[in-house]
């Protein structure tokens, strides 16, 4: 009997895909460019009747019904299209080929329009919940060509996550390299998320002065309501362990986070169009600072303050009140940027991106599942042309109604000296965002003064104008 898909790379995530989608009623032919962990793979799997093991391509290929459908689980980059140039003469037009790694969006058309000469059908997949959600239901991503849809929507609606509702956490996203965009951004949400819990635990920790265990109830309690997620949920978790002489664990873990690169990805989209993705930026500068140990040791001690760091002094529950406040509005800033470059990448792509849809996707298996996602999927129910979730009425309600704790939390890190700059940023975003005017006239003003670079008048929109700044003050109109 032949084998209903193909998985090629059988490290932790393509080992673990290949077990759910045999979980689910599917024969699975499995290959690795090391033969020896088909073999290991194989003696694993407990249920050996619904795997093929394959120690070439051509086998691979020989043993799928057709059209073949065939998902390659190795790393982003140049392994891909390796991989790609050995597969594609053993498949044959109307077979897909998908790529589930976390490939650059750009990679993956270009891999797209290149397979479209043969006749293949090709699909970049993002693929989210790590180790445990490939094997027990990821939150997945497809886009690409869309006639590979109608073949692989049974196996991968299959597999994924259900949300509360029993709805699968897999839609097709768009066409293109709208998959892997959206998994680029989702990527970049993940790490806004893990940047303002980690403020917040540090402010709480250090600046009020609270135990692990107390911490720990804190979240747990959070996790329960307007916060609750899953890095919520595993951070109250990792607060409870301890290291064989009693301290916490998280103490005893070096401060340098690392980054694989999507998130840089992200705000580098950003940038190219120009979208102020603020918060996700600080939180990628955030980790690149801490990797900067070294360096900061010595700053701690050539920049140490002479007046010792001030002790707290006031209500701690009124306190931990703000701060899950500030933290729960700046979520809201992180997804609203987040939505705002996706809008506009569906608009310059002209990929149609269904955003309520996206925000389904995310509820379950993968890393930034939330409640919260509920309410952006409801934002987008009342307005699919809404173009902030900040202009939503449930959104703007709470974030006034988190404003004062927003700014309070704010003055208790400034006078505690402890850094929040993702949470800080999202402020400045959302003072921003509802100022009806900001001080780039005076920008305006000073481009025009080194560099002629002209400006516009709020009585005369339609015009541009040029000061002769430096001589006579005269002002000129000129024709656009």
């Amino acid at each position: 009997m032949k084998a209903e898909i193909g998985v090629i790379g059988l490290g932790v995530m393509g080992s673990n895909i290949a077990l759910n989608i045999a979980d689910h009623g599917y024969r699975v032919a499995v290959f690795n460019h090391r033969v020896e962990r088909v073999h290991r793979f194989l003696a694993d799997a407990t249920d050996k009747q619904r795997f093929t093991g394959c120690e070439s391509y051509a086998a691979l290929a020989q043993t799928l019904a057709t059209p073949r459908i065939v998902l390659m689980m190795v790393t982003a980059g140049s392994v891909v299209d390796l991989v790609i140039e050995q597969i594609r003469p053993h498949l044959q037009p109307g077979d897909v080929l998908i790529d589930g790694g976390n490939s650059f969006y750009e990679d993956t058309e270009r891999r797209l329009v290149g397979l479209r000469e043969h006749g293949i059908h090709y699909v970049g997949m993002g693929i989210s919940g790590g180790e445990e959600g490939a094997r027990h239901g990821p939150s997945l991503m497809p886009g690409g060509d869309p006639e590979a849809w109608p073949l692989i929507r049974e196996i991968f609606q299959a597999i994924a996550a259900r949300a509360e509702d029993g709805e699968p956490c897999c839609r097709w996203v768009g066409n293109g390299g709208a998959g892997h965009y959206v998994k680029m951004v989702h990527n970049g949400i993940e790490y806004g998320d893990m940047q303002l819990i980690a403020e917040a635990w540090d402010l709480m920790y250090r600046g009020l002065g609270l135990t692990m265990d107390r911490l720990a109830e804190i979240f747990e309690r959070w996790n329960d309501g307007v916060l609750s997620s899953y890095l919520i949920e595993i951070t109250a978790e990792i607060l409870r362990v301890r290291d064989p002489d009693g301290s916490p664990r998280v103490l005893n873990i070096l401060d340098a986070a690392g980054q694989k690169g999507t998130g840089r990805w992200t705000v580098i989209e950003a940038l190219q169009l120009g979208i102020p993705l603020t918060l996700i930026g600080e939180a990628v500068f955030a980790r690149a600072l801490s990797a900067r140990r070294d360096e900061r040791l010595l700053a701690a001690e050539r920049l140490a303050d002479d007046d010792p760091l001030p002790a707290f002094e006031g209500d701690t529950d009124s306190a931990v009140a703000a701060i899950h406040d500030a933290l729960y509005a700046a979520k809201i800033i992180s997804y609203a940027q987040g939505f705002m470059q996706m809008r506009e990448a569906s608009r310059a792509h002209d990929w149609d991106l269904a955003f309520g849809d996206i925000a389904l996707l995310w509820r379950a298996g993968c890393i930034i599942r939330s409640r919260f996602l509920n309410d952006i999927k409801a934002a987008y129910d009342r307005n699919p042309q809404l173009r902030s979730l900040l202009l939503d009425d449930f959104f703007a309600r709470a974030l006034q109604q988190a404003d004062a704790g927003w700014r309070k939390t704010l003055g208790m890190a400034i006078r505690q000296r402890i850094p929040l700059p993702a949470t800080g940023s999202a402020l400045a975003f959302y003072d921003g965002y509802r100022s009806k005017r900001l001080p780039a006239n005076l920008l305006q003003a000073q481009r025009d003064y080194f560099g002629a670079h002209t400006y516009r008048r709020i009585d005369q929109p339609e015009h541009r104008f040029h000061t002769h700044w430096s001589g006579d003050g005269h002002e000129e109109a000129l024709d656009d």
